[in-house]
Formats: C-alpha cells, sequence, structure tokens
C-alpha cells in the first residue's frame, strides 16, 4: 500500500507552500529554488489527480481539496517529526536549547536560567548566545526570544515583554555631572550610543528621539561614541564614561544593585521593539515551549511587579 504514497519532499514541498500561500517563501524556508518547488506540487498534483491550488497573477490559493489535503499532510508529518525527534535518544529529548541575543542573554535571560533549570530538572538546559537569527526548522533550538517588531518570516512568535528607554548613568559620573537636576544638564554630558544601523528596520530608539520626547532640542553634543551592543552601552556608563539610553530589561538589574541610576525615571520613551518567544509553527503546544513560556511568564510577571 505503501507504494502509492507520493514522494516525501513533494509533500514537504507542498506543506510549505500551502502554509506560507507562497512558493517563493517556501523555497527560501527549504533552501531550494522556485523551480524546484514548483516542479514538487507539480509532481504531486499529477500523483493525486486534483489541482491543489490556484495560481493567480501574482499569489496561489489553495483549493478546496488542497486545504483539505494540507490539513492531512500538516499533522502526518508533524507526528513524524515528533516521532523521530523521540529516536534521536533520551539525551536529545531531554535538552532544551533556547537561543537569544547577546544583549539579553547577559543582561536578562542568564542571570535568571538557573531558575528555569530547577523547576525542570529533568531538562538539559542550553543556552544559545548568537545575534545571528536561529534556524528553527532543523530541530536543533526547541524556542528563541528575540528583539524585534513582531514579524518575524516562517516562525510563530507571542510578544512577552515590552520596552521602555530612558537615560542612565554611574552615581559617581552624575555627581561629577552637579547630580543632572535638568533634562538640559544633559548637554554638558558624553552621551553614548547604541549602533541603529546593525537592526535591519532601524527601530532603535535614539537620543534625538529622547529628547523629542522630553520636550527639548537635542543638545549640539549628542553625538558620541558608538557601541556595537546593547550591553556594551550599558558596561560604558557603569565605568563611568558618559550618558546611555538604558533599555529597561538590560539595565533593571545594574539599576536594583546601584551601578546604575536613572536621573529621570519618569521620562520613558515607548520603544518600537520588544521582546518575543518564536518557535516553529505547530509547536505552540510542544512540552519544551511550553516549559519556556510558562517559565518567562511567571519570570516577567516579577519583573514588573518589581516596577521596572
Amino acid at each position: 500500500m505503501f507504494n502509492r504514497l507520493p514522494p516525501l519532499q513533494t509533500l514537504r514541498a507542498f506543506e510549505a507552500a500551502g502554509r506560507l500561500l507562497s512558493m517563493t517563501l517556501a523555497a527560501e524556508e527549504l533552501h531550494v529554488t522556485h523551480g524546484a518547488v514548483s516542479r514538487h506540487i507539480k509532481t504531486l498534483e499529477d500523483h493525486l489527480g486534483v489541482p491543489l491550488f490556484r495560481r493567480m497573477t501574482r499569489r496561489i490559493v489553495l483549493t478546496d481539496e488542497g486545504a483539505a489535503f494540507l490539513v492531512a499532510v500538516t499533522r502526518l508529518l508533524g507526528d513524524l517529526t515528533r516521532e523521530a525527534e523521540r529516536l534521536r535518544g533520551q539525551k536529545s529529548v531531554g535538552r532544551l536549547t533556547i537561543s537569544t541575543g547577546i544583549s539579553f542573554a547577559s543582561k536578562w535571560l542568564g542571570p535568571r536560567l538557573h531558575r528555569l533549570m530547577a523547576r525542570h530538572p529533568e531538562l538539559d538546559v542550553h543556552l544559545d548566545v548568537t545575534d545571528t537569527d536561529a534556524d528553527l526548522t532543523d530541530g536543533r533550538v526547541d524556542a528563541a526570544v528575540r528583539y524585534g517588531n513582531g514579524r518575524y518570516p516562517h516562525v510563530a512568535s507571542e510578544r512577552i515583554l515590552e520596552e521602555t528607554i530612558t537615560p542612565v548613568c554611574s552615581p559617581a559620573y552624575r555627581a561629577d555631572m552637579g547630580g543632572l537636576l535638568t533634562v538640559e544638564s544633559l548637554a554638558e554630558c558624553r552621551l553614548l550610543h547604541e549602533n541603529r544601523l546593525l537592526y535591519e528596520d532601524h527601530w532603535l530608539a535614539t537620543w534625538e528621539q529622547w529628547f523629542a520626547m522630553a520636550g527639548v532640542d537635542a543638545p549640539p553634543r549628542s553625538r558620541g561614541p558608538i557601541y556595537s551592543r546593547g550591553s556594551m552601552v550599558i558596561e560604558a556608563a557603569i565605568r563611568g564614561e558618559g550618558v546611555a539610553l538604558g533599555r529597561s530589561a538590560l539595565v533593571a538589574e545594574d539599576i536594583a544593585a546601584g551601578r546604575l541610576v536613572a536621573p529621570f525615571p519618569q521620562m520613558r520613551l515607548e520603544a518600537e521593539r520588544g521582546y518575543d518567544l518564536v518557535y516553529r509553527p505547530g509547536n505552540q503546544d510542544n512540552p519544551k515551549v511550553c516549559a519556556v513560556r510558562d517559565w518567562l511568564a511567571d519570570e516577567i510577571r516579577q519583573f514588573l511587579a518589581d516596577g521596572h
């Protein structure tokens, strides 16, 4: 009976194209050409004897038969993937890999990770720290926390934490600058910057935006050192090298420990970016994803209750 099954690669191409409603996006996800995806789907349609898509001018639409078949294929490929993961061995099953960026890992996620380990001793927790978006399709990373606008191709995402921005500096630097009693006094300070050009959409708050929110003109001396990572800007501020725009999630622990102070705590700029939990589509009920989601929810609830 199995000799009548269509080839697996045609099912993978159909599932991706049906989910994304785009052969181009399906080709990018599967790391093949647009023509390869088109040929796989044509082979599958010939094998089944029915059209699965209606080809429009600039898009594709599932036929009724295609929509029904997509439900079955998605379920069966999901079952096959889970069984394959189970058979990779107990060590793999017990490993939980979370990926996140360098700054968030060092300033927020990493210091809290021991509580996830205590809650789930059966899991071997691995933290994959990189500012390159992890590939969630190959099964090596279970979930990731990304800093962005909430729109990521080929993955499911949930917003978990919003962010605000306010100036921060070391207590000694504030004293040296006369206490920084007014926003205007920042004109005499060295202002520290994070390199916003590293972000594709450039949605990273600037000193000019913060001064506009505060209702004053940015000082002509607003130029200053530029660092490639938010954590590097914060460390420079801790060393007393100037005033940084502190992202709330990244500076909270340093403010609580007294390493940083926020001279104008009520003047907070709402960030256009935030932190999102991302994972493979259809994996929202995976036990590992649920473990990360529930733990993050508790950590963030306490973080916000502490006034951050």
